[in-house]
């Protein structure tokens, strides 16, 4: 019979003493390595929806939808599917904003009996187009790019209506009678197809 190595010898005596050295879940919690990578989640307030995350999950765990009601109002769920994510942590690397978006956690502990509720899901408003009606961003989107740009903002008219608009210093009548498929188009929240349009019709 082989005899235990001393070095096993002695991690016997120290788990006989100290205890062992795995933890007693499920009777009590585990609290996971603080690098250990965990479930990542939204963060509803500093998430602007760029779908950057989205762009480079390898596994297709994240998604998007983009609903418009018949009152012209939009939003756009974002939705991570805890059971196809793999933790690898791509989405908070390429988050925008300083990657306080999306964030890994420690949760670890993700059993369920309802696959539904095995996704997370938060909403953001979005921003459509004044002519087609498709969507452009997310309004918080273009807040943080015109945020970003700063003075800049006052080249793109889609830019500083929309940062006019978050800051209620805008008549929405002022846009509502520009609806001469014109000059005052170049004066609108536009997508880049409307945009394009408007720049090359325009006279």
């Amino acid at each position: 019979m082989k005899l235990p190595k001393v070095r096993e010898l002695i991690e016997a005596i120290k788990a006989f003493i100290k205890g062992p050295y795995t933890s007693k879940f499920p009777m009590e919690p585990h609290t996971a390595h603080p690098n250990f990578r965990g479930q990542p989640k939204f963060n509803q307030e500093k998430c602007v929806g760029c779908l950057a995350c989205s762009e480079v999950c390898p596994v297709g765990a994240i998604d998007h939808k983009d609903i418009v009601d018949e009152n012209d109002n939009a939003k756009r769920i974002i939705i991570h599917y805890t059971d196809t994510c793999i933790f690898c942590g791509q989405c908070e690397a390429a988050c925008i904003v300083n990657h306080e978006g999306v964030k890994l956690t420690n949760d670890w502990e993700l059993s369920f009996f309802d696959r539904s509720e095995s996704d997370e899901r938060i909403e953001k408003e979005l921003q459509l187009c004044e002519i087609c009606g498709k969507p452009i961003a997310c309004k918080d989107h273009l807040k943080w790019i015109s945020e970003k740009i700063g003075e800049l903002t006052y080249s793109n008219p889609t830019l500083y209506l929309s940062r006019l608009k978050s800051l209620g210093i805008i008549d929405e009548n002022i846009i509502s009678v520009l609806k001469d498929e014109g000059r005052s188009d170049r004066v609108k929240i536009l997508c880049a197809r409307c945009r394009r349009e408007t720049t090359l019709t325009t006279k």
